[in-house]
């Protein structure tokens, strides 16, 4: 039984979805038909950096564009893979602020957005909770999700502002080779703007209203300043994100309670030394202070029922000391960065302690057995104690402790073989307790003094090392042959204690343990290319990609549970790469199946009351992707982006302790068969150092369902939806000035983008895309 989580109101779905791009393209693209500008003459954009018309000259450049996703400095056009490159000004056009944003534009990204400091990642459908299954870079760092109480780093992962960004690229498929462990889905690099030799700034701010709820902003700034003429040059950016909020509590009787803060930096100093050699030192901080973005969707849209605030905390910091050196035909870098993330979350436990607020409970707990009855003194006892421990919170503080070390050399320049050797290191350290007690209603925080139910804490700790080679033969200058293969080996270290223990959920205290798990193996990778023309390119691919195991720290788990192992996968892929009508089209095309064994997957014990990982079952994934850019008039750039993607299980979850295992053909829980988005923007002149600039997109994502089988009566379908949104501006070209006015959400769509359901009361939770929001942004370059 299937309960379905509707949108009400317009929602627009792939019925209606062509109307709407039409009408946008409709809007944007009639003027530039009827504009008279000769083509030679500028538009005058280019000067803020941001607009659509600098955007188009990156399309209309194709492969220009240099990515070094393959660890070498390639032209996208000309890479043989499956990647989609943003560059900071498209960002900047389309009001991308973080990752959830830019998910829309690349075909098979996957954002399960819990809100800030909680999104889960994936591609083409590859999905599960664990380590990460897409591995997210900032320059050349690896970051990594906290792991949590359940093994579940997949869920948290880190995500810092995007401003002042040179681009992001996004690769779909394994990984394996050169990115290692939990990029078995793709990889996400975001590349930031480096220190320069001249002076610089960039400041921009934003307000804004969203419907049903509050006001919100935001502000960033950079300045770029040569402290030492060609040799050092630093990069200083600082941003600040508040918003008001829009879920009301109704509970608590309070309205617009998942309020969001966010402060932050980045100091980079780039260092040039007079052999071809460069030094880059980053520092990155971020703080977030957050409420639960959850509501139920039962209870109404943006509704919630939580009997206290759920407060989220994150203090995010990394730094990173990266070396280059260019020894004539190779290129050397070096990596070393740390990672430290403190963060603080909630779980309203309330409703939880109230389903033992029954008779049989009642004799369980105080007499020992279910057939002993409690006698009505001994219930009503029972029953004020229950009701004593609430309102309740679950409190999950946590630290991770990440150091990565990177050494690769590269091959330069245009060669028969082109190369790419090195090694990587990284020692993580993962500290959580989880401590259930008495909150504050009105806080969400411990109340004093402390009264702790039940406490326990767990110590993940991850040491693996790799060392890896990919090389490219070209027997002809049109023709690619690569081969790659990675070594890796890593230990995984769970220990884990309880101090206080808590009988009445069946929670012991419990003396520290230790479980240890390690594996080695190889990661393979091949390809092969084809150029027939400048204008085409043909590849097709087979690569692996794999997550570490590891150990569950869990009451009363049998030992045989304890562990779970690696899962690994197969990716298969035929791609091209198209210039076409003398590139007034850019065509890219994928094909792809996933062969994925061993699946990780999420149990539960008996009592409900803990969760852990497990493996079960192997699932194949079938999909194909386009991208197109399409430029029918000078100043308008129109691009169109579509997915699909079948997943399903290929053997059956054999599990006596997987809730709701999955059977042959059942789909992948939250991975949408169908996802697309079409985009229009246009830039003309108007008016003597004043250019118009418009823009509207519309992002469309199907249906899905939370769990596996379609008779778990806790399955919820998640209904398709489509947002559009709007932006328009005049900008200042003389003095570098933009002005501009947007709405997202457009028609006001009620778009969730994960739900789940369970047996407790107000268990049913759900996470959606902020309702129609209105806003100004002024920005300013000098």
């Amino acid at each position: 039984m299937s309960t379905i989580v509707s949108g009400r109101g317009f929602v627009p779905t792939r019925r209606t979805l062509p109307f709407i791009l039409l009408a946008l393209l409709a809007g944007t693209s009639l003027p530039a038909l009827a504009q008279t500008t000769p083509a030679g003459d500028s538009t005058g954009s280019a000067a803020l950096g941001n607009s659509a018309a600098s955007s188009q000259e990156d399309a209309q450049a194709g492969d220009d564009i240099i990515v070094t996703a393959t660890r070498r400095n390639t032209t996208i056009q000309q890479t043989p893979l499956a990647i989609t490159a943003l560059t900071g000004d498209t960002l900047t056009d389309a009001g991308v602020t973080n990752i959830a944003d830019y998910a829309k534009f690349v075909p098979s990204l996957r954002i399960q957005d819990n809100g800030p400091g909680s999104r889960r990642v994936s591609l083409r459908g590859v999905q599960a909770p664990g380590e990460p299954t897409v591995g997210t870079y900032y320059d050349d760092v690896p970051v990594t999700g906290s792991v949590g109480v359940s093994s579940d780093a997949a869920g948290r992962t880190a995500d810092f502002s995007l401003f002042d960004i040179e681009r992001i690229e996004v690769l779909r498929g394994p990984q394996g080779t050169l990115y290692g462990s939990s990029s078995m889905g793709g990889a996400i690099r975001v590349i930031f703007n480096k220190p320069s030799d001249e002076f610089e700034g960039n400041v921009e701010a934003t307000a804004s209203d969203v419907a049903g709820g509050g006001l919100g902003y935001f502000v960033n700034g950079m300045v770029n300043v040569p402290v030492v003429s060609d040799k050092l040059a630093a990069r200083l950016v600082l941003y600040q994100r508040e918003s008001d909020g829009w879920i009301d509590n109704r509970f608590l009787g309070r309205d617009d309670v998942n309020d969001y803060n966010a402060t932050g930096g980045r100091l980079s100093l780039r260092w040039s030394l007079a052999d071809s050699s460069t030094i880059d030192a980053v520092a990155m901080y971020e703080e977030t202070d957050a409420n639960s973005y959850s509501f139920n969707p039962q209870l109404g849209q943006y509704v919630s029922a939580a009997q206290v605030l759920l407060p989220y905390k994150d203090t995010s910091q990394l730094y990173s000391l990266t070396g280059t050196t260019d020894l004539g035909g190779a290129t050397l870098t070096s990596i070393l960065a740390y990672q430290q993330r403190t963060s603080a979350y909630a779980a309203d436990d309330s409703y939880y302690i109230g389903t033992f607020r029954t008779p049989g409970r009642c004799a369980s707990a105080v007499n020992g057995s279910a057939n002993a009855a409690c006698s009505p003194t001994q219930l009503n006892d029972f029953y004020a104690y229950l009701d004593g421990l609430s309102p309740a919170a679950i409190y999950y503080p946590g630290t991770t402790k990440d150091l990565t070390s990177e050494v690769r050399l590269s091959s330069s320049g245009t060669n028969v073989i082109d190369w790419t050797v090195g090694g990587f290191f990284q020692d993580r350290d993962n500290r959580v307790t989880s401590s259930d007690a008495r909150a504050d209603r009105a806080t969400g925080e411990i109340i004093f003094p402390v009264q702790l139910f039940y406490r326990r804490e767990i110590v993940d700790r991850l040491k693996q090392f790799a060392g890896f080679g990919e090389a490219t033969y070209h027997p002809t200058p049109t023709i690619g042959l690569t081969a790659g293969i990675r070594y890796f080996d890593y230990k995984k270290s769970v220990t884990g204690f309880t101090d206080i223990g808590w009988t009445l959920i069946g929670a012991p205290v419990r003396s520290p343990s230790t479980v240890d798990t390690s594996e080695n193996g190889t990661l393979l990778k091949f390809n092969a290319s084809w150029e027939p023309t400048s204008n085409i390119l043909l590849y097709g691919s087979a690569s692996q990609g794999f997550r570490p195991g590891g150990a569950n720290q869990v009451i009363g788990l049998p030992a045989e549970l304890t562990p779970y192992q690696s899962d690994k996968l197969w990716n298969y892929e035929i791609g091209s790469k198209l210039d076409l009508f003398g590139r007034l089209l850019t065509l890219n095309l994928a094909a792809y199946q996933i062969d994925w064994d061993n699946i990780q997957v999420r149990g539960r014990t008996t009592n409900g009351a803990f969760s852990f990982l497990a493996n079960a079952g192997a699932a194949r994934v079938r999909g194909a992707e386009i991208e197109a850019f399409i430029r029918p008039a000078r100043g308008l750039l129109v691009t169109v982006s579509a997915n699909h993607v079948s997943a399903k299980l290929t053997e059956n979850q054999v599990s006596d302790v997987v809730n709701g295992a999955g059977r042959i053909g059942d789909r992948i829980p939250d991975i949408p068969d169908w996802s697309g988005a079409i985009s229009a923007e246009y830039t003309r002149p108007v008016a003597q150092g004043i250019d118009l600039f418009a823009r509207g997109d519309v992002n469309y994502v199907g249906s899905f369902y939370s769990e596996f089988r379609p008779d778990n009566i806790y399955r919820v379908k998640v209904d398709e939806y489509a947002l559009a949104n709007l932006r328009i501006g005049a900008e200042l070209t003389d003095s570098d000035t933009g002005v501009y006015l947007f709405v997202n959400n457009l028609f006001n769509a009620y778009a969730i983008n994960r739900a789940s359901n369970g047996s407790t009361p107000n268990s049913f939770s759900a996470t959606a895309a902020a309702p129609r929001t209105i806003g100004i942004n002024i920005r300013r370059r000098f």
